[in-house]
């Protein structure tokens, strides 16, 4: 969830814009991720079967690897759009304003901007809730257009109201959009009994469309990527540059955890990292660099070393640039016997066998090699019918490392050390 923010030399030095101050000493904090088809999710439909859902979720993040290399492929037009993810696999609750109100918004690292709709609404798209209205709160105040917040804007999605108020606009990959004007205003996470932050910068967005249906229960984004005016760069120096998430399936009775600050730093047997690579022309996304898979005891190779695949939470599948998942799937059907005409979008299912010896599959990132297990490749659809949760992508320059890939992983992103790290965790277990 696009170099909107090419200009700036903040994206990869994310301390020299530690806006959000916090009301009291920061050491760690957690937030529940709900993914969209669990149980305590309030899309959940009891009507739909585990195959529907992993149908959905897969046709959603091949919809979503489209939109994402429609931005790296096109510079002029990513200067003006960023990624919508879809509906989003994970959603969080954020407490905006004081006295704090619930909004429940898309969580996702593939975006930046913090937003929810907002009051007195020209175009607003359903929700179950009312609006936030910025005039309730007490602390609220917008935010001028010499500020510097609205300069991290690019000048294309910036603008100035009749006040000298900061306007901003942003349009999505889908041809979704919000506009309205940035404004600060306090922001917690626990209904206002912990940690907060009384000068977050956000988008009120006054105009606003979704080419995705709702229901109206998504009220906004909340923005985790790597540029300036993202959450996780925001908070800054408050959490050490650092955050991580556990990521559950959507069967699991317990919720995801995203970390910040000190608990969010990986410690113990098992921990492996790679170089965290930025790039100006895409400036959202975080990439590492894949070097190599090894399917049992052959690999293939990939002879890149600049950072060639996306780790995304909001994408449920791993996609693969067409010339590696064809030498991935060549060496995967060596060894187990595959089943024929896959359900869409599915290009490798196996049938259920007593004695099914599935190779073991390691990705092999610059300095941390990534092993998966079965739950981290196959998804089950039926009784008998396993798909593996890796396809090709659309277009020949895009990967991606999707969530199911880092199920029962805890991932670190140190954004001032530019690392992530990885190591096989409990997820339940993360409190």
């Amino acid at each position: 969830m696009c170099s909107f923010i090419l200009y700036l030399l903040a994206l990869c030095s994310l301390s020299i814009i530690s806006i959000v101050e916090a009301s009291k000493t920061l050491g760690s904090f957690n937030i529940d991720l709900i993914h969209r088809d669990s149980s305590l999710s309030p899309f959940y439909n009891s009507s739909m079967t585990p195959s529907n859902l992993l149908k959905n979720a897969a046709l959603r993040s091949i919809s979503r690897s489209n939109l994402v290399d429609h931005l790296l492929v096109d510079e002029k037009e990513s200067t003006e759009t960023i990624i919508i993810p879809n509906h989003g696999d994970y959603l969080m609750k954020i407490y905006i304003g004081t006295p704090p109100v619930e909004r429940l918004a898309i969580a996702d690292t593939g975006s930046d901007l913090i937003w929810v709709q907002c009051a007195p609404c020209q175009k607003c798209f359903s929700q179950d809730t009312s609006l936030f209205d910025p005039n309730k709160s007490s602390t609220f105040t917008t935010v001028s257009c010499n500020s510097k917040p609205c300069t991290l804007l690019p000048s294309r999605q910036r603008g100035c109201g009749n006040s000298g108020q900061c306007e901003y606009f942003y349009q999505y990959g889908d041809k979704s959009f919000t506009k309205g004007n940035l404004g600060v205003d306090a922001i917690n996470f626990d209904g206002g009994q912990g940690v907060k932050f009384p000068k977050s910068i956000f988008g009120c967005g006054t105009y606003n469309a979704f080419t995705i249906d709702t229901d109206g229960k998504i009220t906004g984004l909340v923005g985790l990527g790597a540029g300036p005016l993202s959450l996780v760069s925001q908070l800054g120096d408050q959490i050490g540059n650092k955050f991580s998430y556990c990521l559950l399936p959507f069967d699991s009775p317990s919720t995801s955890k995203l970390i910040f600050g000190e608990d969010a730093i990986i410690k113990g047997d098992g921990v492996v990292s790679t170089p965290l690579i930025t790039k100006p022309s895409s400036p959202t996304f975080y990439f590492l660099n894949l070097e190599s898979i090894v399917v049992g005891q052959k690999k293939v190779q990939t002879g890149d070393t600049d950072g060639n695949i996306i780790i995304d939470s909001g994408t449920t599948l791993t996609l693969l640039k067409p010339t590696l998942y064809n030498e991935f799937e060549t060496l995967v059907k060596e060894v187990i016997e595959e089943e024929q005409n896959p359900p869409s979008p599915y290009n490798l299912c196996f049938g259920y066998k007593d004695a099914m010896n599935f190779p073991d599959i390691v990705f092999q990132f610059t300095g941390a090699n990534v092993s998966l297990r079965p739950k981290n490749m196959l998804l089950k659809l039926d009784t008998n019918l396993f798909c593996l949760a890796i396809v090709p992508s659309n277009q020949q320059g895009l990967s991606i490392f999707g969530n199911v890939a880092q199920f029962d992983f805890q991932v670190e992103y140190d954004l001032e050390g530019k690392k992530v790290s990885f190591a096989p965790t409990d997820c339940t277990k993360l409190g």
